[in-house]
């Protein structure tokens, strides 16, 4: 599962590459001819990619903990993939679109460098916190929290970004391309933050619901299915806007649990 994430973003940097070769005017006839995409097709694939990186970074855990075949290699391993599929992947991805539309504007090109970098940046020291914070050396007072990440997920993170991609994409709207480098630093400024989300490590086909919370989960899933391509952000943004709620209204948040 974990060598499925990586191939996963591997494929999607590769993507976002040829996304931005066929874009010039020296590349593009080349690479219609080689694989028949348009550059918009292609960063969606790529899009698609980290989506499908995400399912296997999920997979691979509760395949771990069913197997109880939980180890250190596992999880170092499991962060080497995280940081192509959902660090240098979306990075590539905001900054070659960033770039396609500006490249006479050395500027905003170099802006979007660093931006990206800077996503990047966090993303990795992200991972390495979280690995650090579970390693079983520390003392269990400081062990990391069970049922809660502190800072956004990494795979959260880069599901938002690539999903608002697809949005925009979708929405045939490039002047809203701009808006992307905004959301990838404040993405990156909660990864690194300690506020806290649900790890959802707890739910699995075993989760008891009532008739009307499995109603709604039923719901939610009908409409991402019909409305992928704008149900997937929301969903996103929806976990990212809970955990910020939870945060700033933590009593209301526990009377409301």
């Amino acid at each position: 599962m974990t060598a499925g994430n990586l191939f996963c973003g591997f494929v999607a940097v590769i993507r976002c590459i040829q996304a931005k070769f066929a874009s010039t005017a020296e590349g593009a006839d080349t690479l219609v001819d080689t694989i028949a995409r348009t550059p918009e097709q292609l960063y969606e694939q790529a899009v698609w990619f980290i989506l499908a990186a995400v399912v296997f970074d999920i997979l691979d855990g509760r395949m771990a903990r069913l197997t109880k075949k939980e180890s250190l290699f596992g999880k170092e391993f499991d962060s080497l993939a995280d940081i192509v599929s959902f660090g240098m992947a979306p990075a590539l991805l905001v900054f070659f679109l960033l770039l396609s539309p500006t490249a006479d504007f050395p500027l905003v090109r170099t802006l979007g460098g660093l931006v990206g970098f800077f996503y990047l940046l966090c993303a990795a020291m992200r991972l390495a916190r979280y690995n650090v914070i579970t390693s079983p050396l520390l003392k269990p007072s400081e062990n990391f929290p069970k049922h809660d990440f502190v800072g956004l997920p990494v795979p959260a993170a880069a599901g938002m970004i690539s999903s608002l991609v697809l949005v925009i994409n979708r929405a045939e709207t490039p002047t809203l391309t701009f808006i992307l480098p905004v959301f990838l630093v404040l993405i990156a400024l909660l990864m690194m933050s300690r506020v806290r989300y649900p790890s959802l490590k707890s739910i699995g086909v075993r989760t008891k619901m009532d008739l009307g919370t499995f109603a709604a989960v039923i719901l939610v899933l009908v409409g991402t299915y019909v409305f992928h391509y704008f149900a997937i952000a929301v969903l996103f943004a929806g976990y990212i806007l809970y955990g910020l709620i939870r945060h700033w209204f933590p009593k209301r948040s526990k009377a409301a649990n």
